[in-house]
């Protein structure tokens, strides 16, 4: 058995087979509206929160697990004498790596191992089921801290959404471009790089246009694809998801195309009826 226990945060999106069959430890991040606080995917659903947004127009804040949370979730690890490795949502995005940076430090040195992913949602996922397979065959923790340091660069993130409102409501894009955008149906096909969300392609016409743009881009990769794993992100989009998963198997190599579910802070941000490819490259 592994001396090394691979953790993350709530908008890795696991499926909870993942978690269970693997031992993957979750920390939660947060929803806050109003009336209260929340537990991403425990105290919350999905379909809640965009139920919510509905009603009152706006979104809900969300807000990184503190140091107390880590402490908590790493404490029974370390008091059994294991190793722990963290791979976190980008910090560029939020406050949540730093926040386990501070929990490790009130462990012994060496113990634990925080990685800032560079990503989110499916391209956590990915780095979390490398590190899986590496505390499996014995790997070390800090071996498998600098795997990831060098892997988070090789992971590719795009997705399409359904609406502009959120990314407006969030500030993430004009309220000039939300309206233009709307007025002429324009399905940007976002990317992120660098820890940035950012438009790559502008698609007019219906979303299923810009599901096939994206998949295009993806297509570009395909030689270059990591064969092992390839991961498809919804937000209700069951039907552009299962598209998607049809015309890559159909079109590359990769052992396993799977289908996870975005959770409520993800969510929060992108809207319902967003699907995203995640996927890394080769070295």
């Amino acid at each position: 058995m592994s001396n090394v226990s691979i953790f993350s945060d709530s908008t890795s999106d696991l499926p909870q087979s993942w978690k269970e069959t693997y031992s993957i430890g979750v920390v939660p991040l947060y929803v806050v509206f109003e009336d209260g606080t929340y537990k991403d995917g425990e105290e919350i659903t999905p379909e809640e929160v965009y139920r919510r947004v509905a009603v009152s127009g706006t979104l809900p804040k969300t807000a990184a697990p503190s140091p107390a949370d880590f402490m908590k979730a790493f404490q029974p690890v370390i008091d059994s004498g294991g190793d722990i490795v963290y791979i976190s949502l980008s910090s560029s995005l939020s406050s949540t790596y730093q926040n386990a940076l501070l929990a490790a430090g009130e462990f012994p040195a060496g113990r634990i191992e925080i990685i800032d992913s560079s990503t989110l949602c499916g391209g956590i996922a990915l780095l979390i089921m490398k590190a899986v397979r590496a505390a499996a065959a014995g790997t070390s923790a800090a071996e498998i801290a600098a795997m990831l340091k060098h892997s988070r660069n090789l992971v590719e993130t795009q997705f399409v959404v359904d609406t502009l409102d959120y990314l407006y409501m969030g500030g993430r894009c004009s309220g000039m471009t939300n309206f233009i955008g709307s007025l002429l149906k324009i399905r940007p096909v976002l990317k992120l790089i660098d820890g940035a969300i950012v438009p790559i392609n502008k698609v007019r016409g219906k979303k299923e246009k810009a599901v096939d743009q994206m998949l295009q881009n993806a297509m570009l990769d395909a030689d270059r694809m990591d064969k092992e794993l390839l991961i498809i992100a919804h937000t209700l989009a069951e039907e552009d998801a299962k598209y998607l998963q049809t015309a890559l198997r159909e079109q590359t190599g990769v052992q396993e195309i799977a289908i996870i579910h975005a959770g409520c802070v993800i969510g929060s941000h992108c809207g319902p009826q967003t699907v995203g490819l995640m996927y890394m490259l080769q070295p």
